[in-house]
């Protein structure tokens, strides 16, 4: 008996509707209205880091963290969208995968990451 997975990542925004079709529209995150979005099972982290972090902006109390099967594909898409990326080959590691960061349109931070091929 315990906790089995995710059951939601819950956040305040200025204009939720507006950014709930923002992370549909551009990520495949979230249904229509407030329908689940089923997805792939894989594995997740639950990780609190120092208050001093430096990993995304201070005033950001949190960062999520969204697993992808194509890193290269999905940015290309988000380029195509003019959203800003941010790379950093220190980030990948063959142990770890891949990784990028780019920001919704009310400034909340979230990094893309491609597990490493099983």
């Amino acid at each position: 008996m315990g906790v089995t997975g995710v059951g939601g990542i819950f956040f305040r925004a200025d204009d939720p509707d507006a950014l709930r079709h923002w992370y549909r529209t551009h990520l495949g995150v979230g249904g229509e209205g407030y329908m689940p979005w089923e997805q792939v099972a894989g594995p997740t982290m639950f990780l609190p880091f120092a208050a001093n972090t430096d990993m995304w902006p201070r005033e950001k109390p949190w960062m999520l963290n969204f697993r992808v099967d194509d890193l290269d594909a999905l940015l290309a898409t988000l380029r195509a969208a003019d959203i800003a990326i941010e790379r950093d080959p220190t980030w990948d590691t063959p142990e770890t995968g891949s990784f990028a960061r780019i920001h919704d349109p009310e400034g909340n931070p979230i990094e893309l990451w491609q597990p490493p091929a099983e």
